[in-house]
């Protein structure tokens, strides 16, 4: 799709010598311009509209470019449109002659749906193709972390949720039934009255109780089919409306976990990040020769941010047909089943550096290494020769547990030796794990030069976060949903991979190489 020449003329040689005298040859976005190749984006954009039908679209690469200059000086749709009127580095990055006009500012929120999660991230994996193509991303090493991103709601009581979610159910079911919905809120008002002097768990179980007998009301009405004659959009937000009402039921349940925080932001989740917040965890892995982040994702704040590491490595290999060789990850990656699928031969296959888990402390009596299992593990030998075939898995899943009957060990010649203390009615207990292999391999490691010069490497991983996090201010969601954020993340990223290729790809400044340190 090329730009309409009527709509958005090119500039003029009158408009060239304005941007010469105005827009210096060391501006930022001169070097954008010179080492990105914008055009390579223009098929995936173009995809995303009709040719012969609708209306004719605006440029779709003029309006990337936009949500580029907005999310690397952190303006809103809105001012980044104004600033483009006036700023003459913007008109020319744009290629945008003076008498041109622009977009309105609600098409970039057209445009960011249109493209929607999807299209972003095959953007941001053709701008990592690019660093690959120049020999900026290697293959030998990537980091990975994770930061929090603090969802855009303010976090209700539990009291105040329930109410939210009757309100957006009832507001769901008025086109349907308004005489039910207006029966419901008449109960709600009389509720709301009866119990303004109540504690909060009496306002809170009366809530719950009315908005059960609901959900049980429109559950019924559900089942019973969509009424001809009206529109489908309305059906899914009912329905999506009764899936949610449903979520916060469960999660007023006794012992409920991943519990929904806001009516409105589902997706949005209680975390510990170095203290607690509400909201999304965001998940990069950087390269760590040239620091482009080659992958990202949003999880909920309560998601499993080591098991996403599989899933950063999978995607950048899928998309760009390579092989990383490496990992590093905190301590927090030294799990042992990850670690056992990172390291498979006929998997991932990559070499792992984390920091490893304190070996336990040394039980009194014989170690575990001394005991030997049988072939398929359903029986253990203890050093003086006693099996035992009592068996349970601990509490974490990772092992098992063998015990000896106390009158085994109390005829035992090498009881003194095994067991200190022996117990009224047990004898000694041994725990086996099954990734011993893989702890004892990151012990290992953890003592060669290859794993103290890779985490003096990490650190850059921490570097990288804090220039997201501080630089793009990109410790607020801007939308809410986790698919909303995912995206604004794609767009942080490829501002942020965008001025990394040109540190690479270009000379500094002159202001900047003569400016006084710190």
């Amino acid at each position: 799709m090329l730009p309409d020449p009527d709509t958005y003329p090119a500039p003029d040689a009158l408009d060239e010598m304005i941007f010469a005298a105005t827009v210096p040859a060391d501006h930022y976005l001169r070097r954008v311009q010179a080492v990105l190749d914008f055009e390579c984006f223009r098929e995936e954009l173009a995809a995303c509209y009709s040719p012969d039908q609708g209306r004719p679209a605006k440029e779709p690469l003029l309006l990337l470019k936009l949500e580029f200059l907005q999310y690397h000086y952190n303006l809103s749709d809105r001012l980044v449109v104004e600033q483009a009127r006036s700023n003459m580095a913007y008109r020319w990055f744009l290629g945008l002659s003076l008498r041109s006009p622009l977009p309105h500012p609600s098409l970039l929120t057209v445009f960011r749906d249109r493209l929607g999660v999807a299209r972003h991230q095959r953007v941001f994996d053709a701008l990592v193709a690019q660093g690959r193509q120049h020999g900026l991303v290697k293959d030998r090493l990537r980091l990975k972390d994770a930061t929090h991103l603090i969802a855009n709601i303010a976090v209700p009581s539990a009291v105040r949720l329930v109410a939210q979610t009757r309100e957006q159910l009832l507001a769901a079911l008025r086109p349907y039934a308004p005489e039910q919905v207006a029966h419901e809120e008449a109960e709600a008002a009389r509720i709301h009255t009866a119990t303004a002097d109540l504690s909060g768990e009496e306002r809170l179980l009366q809530r719950v109780t009315h908005l059960r007998a609901l959900v049980a009301w429109v559950e019924a009405f559900v089942d019973r089919g969509h009424p001809s004659g009206l529109d489908e959009p309305a059906w899914w937000t009912l329905t999506a409306a009764l899936q949610q009402a449903h979520k916060v039921l469960a999660d007023r349940e006794p012992g409920a976990t991943d519990r929904l925080v806001s009516s409105h932001d589902a997706d949005a989740r209680h975390g510990d990040h170095h203290g607690p917040f509400v909201g999304y965890l965001l998940d990069v892995a950087m390269d760590a020769d040239s620091e482009f982040i080659t992958a990202l994702n949003v999880l909920p704040a309560s998601g499993n941010e080591v098991q996403d590491t599989s899933t950063l490595i999978r995607h950048e290999e899928q998309v760009h047909g390579n092989d990383v060789q490496g990992l590093s990850l905190d301590a927090l990656g030294c799990r042992g089943a990850h670690l056992r699928e990172w390291t498979d031969p006929h998997g991932l296959n990559l070499e792992v550096f984390v920091p490893p888990r304190a070996e336990p402390p040394a039980p009194a009596g014989f170690p575990a290494e001394q005991f030997t299992p049988s072939a398929t593990e359903q029986t253990l030998t203890c050093p003086a020769g006693q099996t035992s075939q009592r068996r349970v898995r601990n509490r974490h899943d990772t092992g098992w547990v063998y015990r000896w009957a106390r009158g085994v060990c109390a005829a035992c010649p090498l009881q003194r030796q095994c067991v200190k203390d022996l117990g009224k009615d047990k004898g000694r207990h041994v725990t086996t794990n099954d990734y011993a292999a893989e702890y004892a391999a990151a012990r290992a490691k953890a003592q060669t030069p290859a794993y103290r010069q890779v985490r003096r490497e990490h650190r850059a991983i921490e570097r990288k976060l804090s220039e997201v996090v501080r630089w793009q201010r990109a410790r607020r969601a801007r939308y809410r949903s986790q698919p909303r954020v995912l995206l604004q993340a794609l767009l942080t990223g490829l501002v942020v991979n965008i001025r990394c290729l040109v540190r690479h790809r270009t000379a500094p400044p002159v202001r900047a190489a003569l400016a006084p340190s710190g």
